[in-house]
């Protein structure tokens, strides 16, 4: 792959808009309806990955005021409904969506986001498959299915279960010109190990905190995790190794619970800054 000198290295959280930011790393007094203007204007954020979307497709206007409420040079990335990702794989689900369905699904994704592209402001869509999404040619064949919608945006693929770390599935990704994930999270069987891969011009890396119990806890305490500077300097190497073959780098912490992901992004950010990255 070409080496691009000058990549474009942009740092911020997975979401800005949570109750309990709120005292925290937010002012306790402000309105949910300013914390994005807050995060882009005040704290001076240049890129946020929306992870609402995972949950429900927003309406159109709901994006459209996103996009008004940060500068000109902000871009967002835009994490893919787990009726896409998730619900087609999960064994707990008795009735899963056909594919008729998820075309559906994918065409008001598309369309719901479309204010990002137009403005220039989309910079990928991350699908993110879950643990029980196992490297076969049936998955494969799936991600291909939802890269025939999305084909609008860069596109970012995250494994989450440990039979991706191959060559193949790198080959693959540089083949279909898919980004890789790279993740940081608990080193648990079956989760993905860090690795510091490149498969497209876009490079995207997702920090989950390493809480080890991952897979019990709820939700809301999964990613209650807050990584030291010893932490956040052993990711030097990665970092260099992955700007050095991208020409834009996204870094996204999600380890949200009580700002911790704000307080490491900023953390990061000066880090960064300090050795030349930024």
């Amino acid at each position: 792959m070409a080496l691009f000198k000058k990549t474009k290295i942009l740092v911020g959280t997975s979401g800005f808009s949570f109750p309990d930011w709120k005292g925290t790393v937010y002012p306790s007094n402000l309105k949910e309806k300013d914390m994005l203007f807050y995060y882009a204007y005040r704290l001076g954020f240049d890129t946020v990955e929306i992870n609402s979307t995972y949950y429900s497709i927003p309406s159109v206007k709901s994006v459209e005021s996103m996009e008004r409420k940060t500068p000109p040079h902000f871009e967002f990335t835009v994490k893919a409904p787990k009726f896409i990702t998730h619900d087609p794989f999960d064994p707990r689900i008795e009735n899963k969506p056909s594919l008729e369905e998820i075309d559906k699904a994918l065409q008001r994704f598309k369309e719901a986001i479309k204010p990002l592209s137009f403005s220039n402001k989309l910079g990928a869509v991350l699908l993110q498959f879950p643990v029980f999404f196992q490297n076969t040619k049936k998955s494969k064949d799936y991600i291909l299915f939802c890269l025939e919608s999305l084909s609008f945006s860069a596109v970012v693929v995250e494994f989450r279960h440990i039979s991706w770390v191959k060559k193949e599935t790198f080959d693959f990704l540089r083949e279909m010109g898919l980004g890789f994930c790279s993740v940081d999270e608990p080193p648990l069987p079956r989760l993905m190990p860090n690795v510091f891969e490149v498969t497209s011009k876009i490079a995207y890396m997702r920090l989950h905190g390493r809480n080890m119990n991952w897979f019990n806890a709820p939700l809301s305490e999964r990613y209650d995790y807050l990584y030291s500077d010893e932490e956040l300097f052993s990711f030097l190497d990665g970092v260099k190794k992955m700007s050095e073959n991208s020409e834009k780098f996204y870094i996204f912490f999600n380890n949200c619970h009580m700002g911790k992901a704000l307080k490491n992004a900023v953390r990061f950010k000066e880090i960064l800054s300090s050795m030349g990255f930024m």
